[in-house]
């Protein structure tokens, strides 16, 4: 989630116009709600100084509200939350196991989307697991992710051996 649709995720939660809480940021009263349109639009991107003030004006940590470094614990735990948000997740305890599920029940046919997507991954890794395919298969599947999941419609197919261009170059697949 970029940071302008989690400024107006966290300012709808707790019930805020744009002009309120660009009022609550110091803005003048005749631009305050056009100077957040701006942030939430992306058509600006808010310094630390102003996150750090809009992170205090809507009471969260200004990494909930920046895109997440997913390098980071924090920020890959901010990522998990934001799509917890979105109900595309949620986590549950299995057997004394934390798991993330996609949340189909609640978040609709995106979370629906997203159930398959993670079925597919899951499928190749069972691949791996089970010997099917190489660790350089599945590597090629993921790091090329949609273009060779053949449970999604339009996809390529990986080649048998990677093929060079005229350059040198391996082409890139086509959908």
């Amino acid at each position: 989630m970029a940071t302008g649709e989690r400024i107006r995720f966290f300012r709808t939660l707790r019930g805020m116009t744009m002009k309120y809480l660009g009022l609550m940021l110091g803005f003048p009263p005749n631009s305050a709600d056009v100077r957040l349109a701006q942030y939430e639009s992306e058509d600006r991107t808010p310094k630390a100084d102003l996150t750090a003030q809009l992170a205090e004006a809507l009471d969260v940590s200004p990494k909930a509200i920046t895109v997440p470094d997913i390098d980071s614990m924090d920020g890959l735990m901010h990522t998990l939350f934001a799509l917890e948000d979105r109900k595309l997740i949620r986590i549950l305890d299995a057997d004394g196991l934390i798991c993330l599920r996609a949340d189909i029940f609640e978040g609709g046919t995106r979370a629906a989307d997203f159930e398959q997507r993670l079925r597919a991954w899951q499928e190749q890794s069972a691949k791996l697991k089970a010997g099917d395919i190489t660790k350089e298969d599945y590597d090629r599947w993921r790091y090329h992710y949609p273009d060779f999941d053949d449970t999604r419609i339009h996809v390529a197919v990986p080649p048998e051996e990677p093929v060079k261009s005229k350059r040198g170059r391996k082409p890139k697949a086509k959908e």
